[in-house]
Formats: C-alpha cells, structure tokens, sequence
C-alpha cells in the first residue's frame, strides 16, 4: 500500500488517528497469543466484513511473522464455516496475488 488508508482522518484529526493507533500497537502486542495468529484472526474478521484491502495487507503481515500459506487458507475455511461463503470470496479476491 503506498497511501495509509486512513490518511484523511490523520489529516484532519490526528488526535482521533492516535488513539486508533495506540489500540492497533496494543491489540497487536506480543502478548499472550503469537503475533501471526492475532494477525490471522483479523484477516478473518476483515473477509467476513469484506474489506479485501485488510485481508490482503494482514495476510501479508501473517506470513511474514511466520504464518504459512495453508494457515492463511485454514483461515479462510473456518470464516467461511462462520461467516459463509461470501467471505471466501472477499479472501479469494484478497489473495490471489499473495498466495
């Protein structure tokens, strides 16, 4: 991604984007649950809200702390068990360049 997508909201109110970020740096501290699965469980819950553009960058951020491509895809079934199939297709859009 060249552009944060949320850069008009730190345009116009980095207070409000700071307090977004301060909770992404939190829900993302290595803590508990490792780092690629926390990354893993938001790529889910991006496919079922079908925001292709989250699953394919969490995707990305999941393999690179150690994710393998079939724990994306394992992933991918179990949001389709909860969520349906249409969440599958958001992911299918979202990692047909990655996987």
């Amino acid at each position: 991604m060249s552009e944060n997508p949320l850069q008009v909201i730190i345009d116009s109110d980095a207070d409000f984007f700071q307090l977004l970020e301060d909770t992404r740096i939190t829900s993302f501290e290595e803590d508990g649950i490792p780092l690629k699965y926390k990354l893993l469980m938001a790529m889910a819950l991006d496919a079922s809200k079908g925001a292709v553009n989250g699953v394919t960058s969490l995707a990305v951020q999941a393999m690179e702390a150690g994710a393998t491509k079939e724990e994306v895809m394992q992933a991918v079934k179990i949001t389709h068990y909860i969520c349906g199939v249409g969440s599958v297709y958001t992911a299918a859009n979202a990692l047909k360049d990655v996987l």
